[in-house]
C-alpha cells in the first residue's frame, strides 16, 4: 500500500469530495482515464495524486486499486473586496488537502462449494397422525 498527499490546493473541499467519491474502489488506470474526461478542476489534482501514489509504491497503474481518496479542508485565505460607501465584504478562498491510498489488487481464489441441501418440511408426529385419521 502506498500513499500520496497533495496539500494547499486552491479548491473547495466540498467540490473535490464529489470527485473523490467517484474514484474510490476503482482500478487506478481506469480511475485516471475517467478523471481525464471530467470537466471539474479537482479531477486534474486527484488524477495527479493517484499517479503519484502509484509511482510511490513502484507499481503499475493496472495492478492497483484506489483504496481510499480523502479530501480534507485546508487553511481558508481571507481577502476583502471594496464595496459601496467605504465598506468592504469578505471573500473566502478555501484550500484542500487530497490524500490517496492505493493497494495492490488481490485476487481471491474462491473454491466452489457444493450447493446446500434443501431441508424437508417436517411436522410433529401428533399433528401428522391426527390429520391422517380425519
Amino acid at each position: 500500500m502506498s500513499k500520496a498527499l497533495i496539500k494547499f490546493i486552491r479548491l473547495s473541499p466540498t467540490k473535490a469530495r464529489l470527485i473523490a467519491r467517484e474514484v474510490q474502489g476503482m482500478n487506478a488506470e481506469l480511475a485516471m482515464a475517467s478523471l481525464k474526461f471530467m470537466p471539474n478542476k479537482g479531477a486534474k489534482y486527484i488524477a495527479n495524486a493517484i499517479s503519484s501514489a502509484v509511482a510511490n509504491g513502484g507499481f503499475e497503474a493496472n495492478e492497483v486499486v484506489v483504496k481510499s481518496c480523502r479530501v480534507d479542508a485546508g487553511a481558508v485565505l481571507k481577502r476583502f473586496r471594496p464595496r459601496a460607501r467605504g465598506s468592504a465584504s469578505r471573500i473566502r478562498k478555501p484550500t484542500s488537502h487530497i490524500m490517496v491510498e492505493v493497494a495492490k489488487l488481490e485476487v481471491k481464489n474462491e473454491e466452489k462449494k457444493a450447493p446446500a441441501k434443501i431441508a424437508k418440511k417436517t411436522t410433529s408426529t401428533k399433528k401428522a397422525t391426527a390429520k391422517k385419521e380425519s
